[in-house]
């Protein structure tokens, strides 16, 4: 047995021509092909023929690290069975080199295997392995009917041979490597898809209980109250009048919270239909609509023009009107409402006021539901407005901060797809809005 160290390939001016065709025929089918099945042929031609061999096959290492046939030529099916598995290699192999066996006879490690290659008619036969960075991928197998000592130029040729097709399997295993990841990403997809359809089915049921089921004993827990309050009122003293009238205002504000429950709950559930939205006209009904409500306070309103973005029309609404009514309510107490609504040059949305501010350390709370920076005695509401902007705002690709003073006003800020419209939701529309 003779081994070969891998040395690098002759320059092209030492090839014979006709070898030089052989192996640019085969780089061109590597190029052009996308399956092994088309490859295999070329390369046991190309590799016959630099090689001056009768028979040639292409074994490659299995998932067990097992030499399994793949492709071969000149060589019969019980032949193939008998000696698949073999090589004179381990599987894991960093640095395989070339086996030449001129003589079957003289090769200990083949002495099972002589009544098989004399019943195929193979006299001499070669081992070249396939290896792409190091790691060993299979062996093409050359085979010769008469004594055959395999030339050094003739040795690196089938090198040559060989590593272009380590790369093609390289590429192939590739291609194959990432079809799975594609189909386990794809199945994960469908996994998580039918886990938050159970959820929304699971919050559907939720709501229906809120909007149904507890309302009812909220209702009579609050009527039994008020019957009891006006039937009994003259029997209390006015500590009991004053628990009644905490049952009846805690069963009041429990119907509220419910409202806002599921307000923020369709806000997450609700599809989206994509338009262009006006966002300044969209600014100033709702400010006049707030100002319709309370005539005698003074505002000054500042809106940015021409204020367009491609969006759902029905939550930006909401948006606005949490946003603004939001500033309406904390500047509540000045002598003149200041609101200011615009968008930056980084692209940035802002509603600014001139209201009571907050202390930035309770910024986190702002978004949470139900999560206030004012007591209830302060200002009114539920803490809900801004956790419903939020997710709003993130339905949309964006994000949605705060920046304030206690009594100095405070500025949301947020955007609006910063990384664009996701594929899914663009629709098409007659022109496109400014960026």
């Amino acid at each position: 047995m003779t081994l070969h160290g891998a040395q690098s390939a002759n320059s092209p001016a030492e090839f014979p021509l006709d070898k030089l065709r052989a192996l640019h025929a085969l780089a061109d089918r590597i190029n052009r092909s996308v399956s092994l099945d088309d490859i295999y042929p070329e390369a046991l031609g190309a590799l016959r023929q630099v090689a001056h061999a009768e028979r040639a096959a292409v074994l490659l290492l299995d998932a067990a690290g097992s030499m399994r046939f793949v492709a071969s030529d000149g060589l019969s099916e019980a032949y193939c069975r008998a000696v698949e598995g073999h090589s004179p290699w381990a599987a894991n192999e960093a640095q395989a080199r070339p086996v030449l066996v001129s003589d079957p006879a003289r090769e200990p490690s083949l002495a099972k295997l002589l009544p098989l290659l004399a019943a195929e008619g193979i006299a001499s036969l070669a081992f070249i392995p396939i290896a792409h960075q190091g790691r060993l991928l299979g062996k093409f197998m050359l085979y010769f009917n008469a004594p055959h000592t395999l030339p050094e130029a003739d040795v690196r040729l089938a090198l040559t041979v060989a590593e272009y097709l380590a790369l093609a399997v390289s590429r192939q295993r590739a291609v194959e490597e990432l079809q799975q990841l594609n189909a386990n990403l794809e199945a994960r997809v469908r996994r998580r898809t039918h886990q938050l359809e159970e959820a929304n089915r699971e919050m559907e049921s939720f709501c229906y209980s809120v909007s149904h089921d507890l309302r009812a004993p909220l209702r009579a827990l609050d009527g039994f109250a008020r019957i009891l309050l006006e039937d009994a009122g003259h029997l209390l003293d006015e500590l009991d009048k004053e628990k009644l009238g905490r049952i009846i205002a805690a069963s009041e504000r429990m119907g509220r919270l419910m409202d806002d429950l599921l307000k923020y709950s369709r806000i997450g559930r609700a599809s989206m239909r994509l338009a262009d939205v006006d966002l300044s006209a969209l600014a100033a009904e709702v400010a006049g609509r707030l100002q319709g409500q309370a005539p005698q306070r003074r505002l000054a309103l500042q809106i940015g023009a021409g204020l367009r973005v491609r969006a759902d029309s029905g939550l930006m609404r909401i948006l606005l009107e949490n946003l603004l009514g939001n500033a309406w309510k904390y500047t509540g107490g000045n002598s003149e409402t200041l609101i200011e609504f615009g968008r930056n040059g980084d692209g940035v949305y802002y509603v600014r006021d001139n209201g009571a501010g907050f202390d930035m350390r309770y910024a986190t709370k702002l978004f949470a539901p139900f999560q206030r920076a004012h007591s209830h005695g302060e200002f009114e509401g539920n803490g809900i407005g801004l956790a419903i902007v939020q997710r709003i705002v993130h339905r949309h690709g964006g994000r949605i901060w705060a920046e304030s003073e206690p009594g100095r006003g405070a500025t949301l800020y947020f955007t609006l797809w910063p990384e664009g419209i996701p594929a899914e939701l663009a629709c098409a529309l007659p022109s496109s809005p400014p960026a």
